[in-house]
């Protein structure tokens, strides 16, 4: 069941979709315009099933409506119960369908799915550069905002130009604020200081403080005294077993230019030495030395690290297309670890981290965008954007083109327009310029809802400033 202004879109999605999935279907239009204005008490009146139905789709906004809620003319009854009468069939053949008809074929064959991603295997570690440059109520501040994106722990990185005295008040009020914390540093000092304020990982760890390391007393990050020297990374693993030392290893993640596949090969290298130790990755060489937004990169990397079993990252987000790379670990770790896990390619896992573009276009059809045209019988805007080209469509009206100012100047010298006041003029321009924005980077748009970059998007909020007349009446 649909709407009229969905019908032409709604039959040919239909007739598709059960051609792929071999079934027969009928499609009944309503009489109401628009499909998302149906209420159940509404459909009790207008229901219309024929007798070899087998199952009724309705539109998904419907769900709400009618899933589990009283029908309060009879309230031992369910509105879905009561569909079902109407309908001659059991309720659970009552059912909602998506709430774009586009969606249809993959709602019938179950791709419209939700995936949950709870479980992860590499901690993030969320470094505060230069830490000791901001007070320490800022850096409290920044490492609240770090966890809630994804971070398990907080590196305060020290400044190697100048020793900081107070170094164990910083780690100490990040301990009292619930944080884990580690703390980088190769000066010895700073380092007891961090320790007995709490810090339970120090980075990093070579010959050239690794006797200092002894006594510390918590797990540290054995690093090679130059990147490429796996030999020197082998003394340190030696000296800080002999005695005992809790560690992890990084062979260093060399960026590109420096030697960035070779220092890949040293991960492989060092995990085949070494299968059962601990290892981490410090990726903010990458990230923050590419001129490429993060979000692929951190994936990449982090889908690297479950496959060689590194168990912890190291990052930062300091330069700005890299200022959401501790959320898009959190995102990544989750994809990459249930991706292994199943044994299934990262695809229609989770749509958060493709962001400039979208996971999938769902077009009308030329034939659908005219029926709406010529369906339209109301004063009121809709608009398209598809293939690179805008449609502004109402009474009379259907105006196209890929440029707004263009298209509110043609609007504008219609006689249709005279209902465009100060505020339907803004409503147009937001809406349009959201179009044009969709229509360049080959994104979905839809009208009145935000368009859609992932885990950044920011759902809008409906403000309406009161009509007023183009056309007052001097007084």
């Amino acid at each position: 069941m649909t709407g009229r202004l969905a019908e032409v879109a709604l039959r040919a999605q239909a007739a598709e979709a059960a051609a792929n999935h071999s079934i027969a279907h009928s499609v009944q239009v309503a009489p109401i315009t628009v499909a998302a204005l149906i209420t159940p008490k509404w459909l009790t009146r207008h229901l219309d099933v024929p007798e070899s139905a087998t199952h009724v789709v309705l539109p998904g906004y419907c769900e709400s409506a009618i899933d589990d809620a009283v029908n309060p003319e009879l309230p031992e009854t369910t509105w879905r119960s009561r569909l079902a009468e109407i309908a001659r069939l059991e309720p659970e053949n009552i059912v909602c369908g998506p709430n774009d008809c586009r969606d249809l074929d993959a709602w019938l064959g179950g791709k419209i799915r939700s995936v949950e991603l709870n479980d992860h295997s590499i901690e993030i570690i969320a470094e505060i550069n230069h830490a000791p440059r901001l007070s320490i109520d800022e850096v409290v501040r920044v490492a609240e905002s770090l966890r809630a994106d994804g971070a398990d722990r907080i590196d305060v990185g020290c400044d190697p130009s100048r020793k900081c005295a107070a170094i164990g008040d910083y780690v100490a009020a990040l301990i009292d604020a619930g944080h884990r914390v580690s703390i980088d540093t190769f000066d010895a000092w700073e380092t007891g200081e961090a320790v007995r304020a709490g810090a339970s990982l120090v980075l990093s760890v070579n010959e050239s403080n690794r006797d200092a390391a002894v006594d510390w007393g918590c797990e540290v990050v054995a690093i090679p005294d130059t990147p490429d020297d796996l030999e020197s990374l082998d003394t340190t693993v030696e000296f800080l077993q002999q005695r005992g030392v809790l560690m992890r290893l990084d062979p260093i993640l060399e960026p590109i230019g420096f030697g960035f596949g070779a220092s890949l090969l040293r991960y492989v290298e060092t995990r085949r030495r070494y299968p059962d130790l601990a290892m981490m990755m410090g990726i903010g060489n990458l990230t923050e030395l590419t001129d490429v937004d993060s979000a692929g990169v951190n994936m990449m990397l982090l889908a690297l690290c479950e496959e060689f079993g590194v168990t912890s990252v190291l990052t930062t987000q300091v330069i700005n297309w890299a200022r959401s790379s501790i959320k898009e670990c959190d995102i990544a770790r989750r994809m990459v670890h249930y991706s292994l896990r199943e044994g299934v390619p990262p695809k229609r896992l989770n749509d958060q981290l493709v962001t400039l573009r979208d996971p999938k276009l769902r077009p009308y059809s030329p034939e659908a965008i005219e029926a709406l045209a010529a369906g339209i019988r109301d004063n009121n805007y809709r608009i398209l954007a598809q293939d690179g080209v805008i449609h502004l469509i109402s009474a009379g009206v259907h105006l196209s083109g890929d440029e707004p100012f263009g298209m509110m100047s043609e609007l504008l010298s219609m006689p249709q327009s005279k209902n465009v006041d100060v505020s339907h003029a803004f409503y147009l321009g937001f809406e349009l310029a959201k179009a044009k924005i969709a229509a360049q980077l080959g994104k979905q748009y839809e009208q009145d809802q935000a368009l859609q970059w992932g885990h950044l998007t920011v759902e809008e909020k409906r403000h309406r400033i009161p009509r007023q007349s183009r056309h007052r009446k001097d007084e």
